[in-house]
């Protein structure tokens, strides 16, 4: 999958994607679903946002994204995405006008033949222009529009926000079944405080700094080692959240990976949330600490097996 910034010079092979447009967060079923409608003749492409507009238009509120831009750009090619056209989402963006947006960003820049988008879709200004807007603007313009029908799952509409409450509640499993797939934290494996290491867990650290957080506790992951020498797929589990035991206060993922031994610092992880073994705790003594992670350990190679 090739990643496109920006609308204006893209090579010649770019142009003429049907595309799927809006931000997809989660990459959902219903992000899918409107995906899938996009599919045809042309290369299929998907037009999305960075920053996220909700970041842009309230950067005080708390996070909410329930992916960066990496887990974004992997899932969207896992699906098949050719084209992925990530728009920044700045002030002149944000001050076009419906029909401004139209023209030249999807007509004359990007160069599309089909647009796909959510019924829920807005657009321009003010968010002043919805689907229906880009249905009659495209057609004025020669250019094909479809609004995907909004899908639930168990009388629940499929969201975002129905996701992240899932997965705030410490139920992962929930959230797979409205994701279509496992919730994953992708990024850079970073130094720690290699207390794992002397503790003879040795873990991979990942920032969540930005990212909508799950209930903090310890999980039963599925883990792909995306680069280096060991790349593959692996099982393990990971403890999300502050680390009480020793007084910290900013949370991050801390991965141990079974029947695995290297050096992972720089390389990039996917850590796939499977099952929420437990909260955060802090315990008397390191023996209390090391007799509860191995039990962890146990209880998360029951489940994964």
């Amino acid at each position: 999958m090739r990643i496109n910034h920006g609308w204006n010079g893209l090579p010649p092979e770019a142009r003429g994607a049907s595309v799927a447009m809006g931000n997809f967060d989660g990459v959902h079923l219903g992000h899918q679903s409107v995906i899938n409608l996009a599919r045809g003749a042309a290369p299929l492409g998907v037009v999305t946002f960075e920053p996220h507009p909700r970041q842009v238009f309230a950067p005080e509120a708390p996070p909410f994204r329930l992916m960066n831009a990496e887990a974004r750009a992997n899932r969207l090619a896992r699906l098949g995405v050719a084209e992925l056209f990530e728009l920044p989402f700045d002030a002149q963006i944000a001050s076009m006008s419906p029909e401004t947006f139209v023209t030249e960003v999807l007509k004359e820049g990007l160069g599309v033949s089909h647009v796909v988008v959510g019924a829920d879709f807005r657009f321009g200004k003010g968010r002043a222009g919805t689907a229906e807007d880009l249905q009659r603007l495209g057609a004025a313009h020669g250019l094909r529009v479809t609004v995907a029908p909004l899908i639930a799952h168990e009388g629940e509409e499929i969201s975002s926000t129905a996701i992240r409450r899932a997965l705030a509640e410490g139920r992962p499993r929930d959230a797979a079944q409205m994701l279509g797939h496992l919730h994953r934290i992708e990024g850079e494996v970073i130094h720690g405080e290699k207390r794992g290491r002397e503790l003879g867990y040795p873990t991979a650290n990942m920032s969540v700094q930005g990212l909508h957080l799950p209930k903090l506790g310890v999980y039963a992951v599925k883990v792909d080692i995306l680069t280096g020498p060991q790349a593959g797929s692996y099982i393990g589990a990971s403890s999300l959240g502050v680390r009480p035991q020793f007084g910290g206060t900013v949370p991050n993922l801390e991965t141990f990976l079974f029947d695995f031994t290297g050096d992972l610092y720089g390389q990039h992880l996917s850590v796939a949330l499977v099952d929420y073994l437990r909260p955060e705790m802090k315990f008397d003594g390191l023996q209390g600490l090391l007799d509860q992670m191995a039990a962890d350990c146990l209880r998360a190679r029951d489940i994964l097996s």
